[in-house]
């Protein structure tokens, strides 16, 4: 019984990151007059790193002007996961407003995987968050098609 639940999370992952590439090629367009592409990366369970990745992606839309002249992603894997869990996040309203003014979110599904086989818990992800199958793959990835990477 536990293999067939284990096998459906599994499923369910892969369509998740086959649905969010497929939402990464069309986000590619989504903002053709942004200046500058830039992609936050947290992956330290510190609360206080949460909250200035939050602050420096507000900064930047401020200091832009307009959402629309700066292309924001936030990337979070490993132990910087819990930022982006639904789960009594502290932080929802300001991720909330952020996902409003077009920063995009996104998780790593390998760490998913490893907590929920650690602690047998699948963890629920925030609303709007979307998963990628390696985070650090994603980056590295994104660094490559031009974006610059700031680890606050």
């Amino acid at each position: 019984m536990r293999l067939i639940y284990f096998t459906r999370v599994f499923l369910g992952y892969v369509l998740i990151a086959l649905l969010s590439k497929q939402a990464l090629a069309s986000d590619l367009d989504s903002k053709p007059f942004a200046e500058h592409q830039v992609i936050l990366q947290v992956s330290d369970a510190d609360a206080s790193k949460y909250s200035t990745a939050l602050d420096i992606a507000n900064n930047l839309i401020k200091h832009y002007g307009s959402p629309d002249l700066i292309d924001i992603e936030v990337i979070a894997f490993g132990k910087g996961v819990g930022m982006l869990l639904e789960k009594q996040n502290v932080n929802a309203s300001r991720i909330e407003s952020l996902m409003d003014n077009g920063v995009r979110f996104y998780v790593c599904l390998n760490t998913i995987d490893t907590l929920y086989r650690k602690t047998g818990i699948l963890p629920v992800l925030f609303p709007g968050v979307e998963g990628v199958q390696t985070g650090v793959v994603f980056m590295l990835d994104e660094i490559n098609t031009g974006y610059t990477h700031i680890h606050p």
